[in-house]
């Protein structure tokens, strides 16, 4: 048997599958869209898309690897509102290939973190045992802010039981996504910056030193721990812009005759395998698309 060592896993570096996000100004921001064997994370406040990203990707992960897919099924946890099944039809509807279908994604509600660490085992056994036609490629927890957010209290043993159940969580999910060559997505949200530039909050892991989504300076919620418990960071923003006046004849005179469009942006902060860049991206009914400016 060869011996695998350190020269020759540079020569010969290993191949990682990447699921498309359906579309291809989003994969080349992404150089090719989301890998496998390690935990992408979606950051954004309310409304930017990441469920809506989310749902694209799991419908794409579905499509052979010639197209850029998986030929895999999907493990969809959903830890807040009730799974938009209606908006997950709505785009198996717009799919231009054809073929994506929601009896491919598996939704189970988990409502704490607790809760999430008792499904790994069970998750394991479906992944080794489940006889799929299409077999599970994609994990994704959305969010995983939501089973911290008011669980836990801001004291010591609080904070340090938090903690250790980040690093538990992360790395069942790290372990998964190794051993079964999956794809794992976690959404978090954002919260206020407060405090002072490069402080230890998690804004100066990456690429930005600050990040702003409506016009308020925010940052990633679950700390500087949690940062590091994922491989890359992805952050969506929001912000609206003037792009001129209404066509009114009367003045209202206080600016409420402007006409504005939301402008939305996806970053990449941190990931092994990309430099810093972004895009433009909008939603529309058919899915989620890339802009090319």
């Amino acid at each position: 048997m060869a011996v695998t060592s350190p020269e020759n896993l540079l020569s010969r570096p290993l191949i990682t599958h990447k699921c498309t996000l359906g579309c291809p100004i989003l994969d080349r921001c992404l150089d090719g869209g989301v890998p496998c064997n390690s935990v992408t994370e979606l950051v954004a406040e309310s409304g930017c898309g990441k469920t809506q990203l989310c749902l694209q990707l799991a419908l794409s992960a579905q499509r052979p690897i010639s197209q850029g897919g998986l030929s895999g099924s999907s493990l969809y946890f959903h830890t807040e509102f009730p799974f938009p099944f209606h908006r997950l039809q709505q785009l198996c509807h717009a799919s231009r290939l054809g073929g994506d279908s929601p009896d491919h994604i598996f939704v189970r509600a988990v409502h704490s973190a607790d809760q999430l660490l008792d499904e790994m085992p069970r998750i394991e056994s479906f992944l080794r045992y489940s006889k799929l036609r299409l077999p599970v490629r994609l994990i994704v927890i959305d969010s995983i802010a939501a089973l911290f957010r008011s669980e836990f209290d801001n004291t010591p043993f609080d904070l340090k039981r938090r903690s250790s159940l980040f690093f538990k969580i992360s790395g069942q999910l790290k372990s998964l996504a190794k051993r079964f060559d999956l794809a794992v997505v976690v959404t978090n949200q954002v919260v206020d910056f407060m405090g002072e530039n490069g402080g230890l909050n998690g804004l100066r892991i990456g690429n930005s030193g600050a990040l702003y989504s409506s016009g308020r300076r925010v940052c990633p919620a679950l700390g500087l721990a949690w940062a590091n418990c994922v491989n890359s960071r992805l952050f969506l923003s929001r912000n609206e812009e003037v792009i001129g006046e209404e066509n009114s004849s009367v003045n209202v005179g206080d600016g409420d005759n402007l006409r504005r469009q939301t402008r939305r942006q996806i970053h990449v902060l941190f990931a092994p395998h990309l430099p810093k860049s972004s895009t433009e991206f909008v939603i529309r009914r058919e899915g989620v698309f890339g802009v090319d400016r």
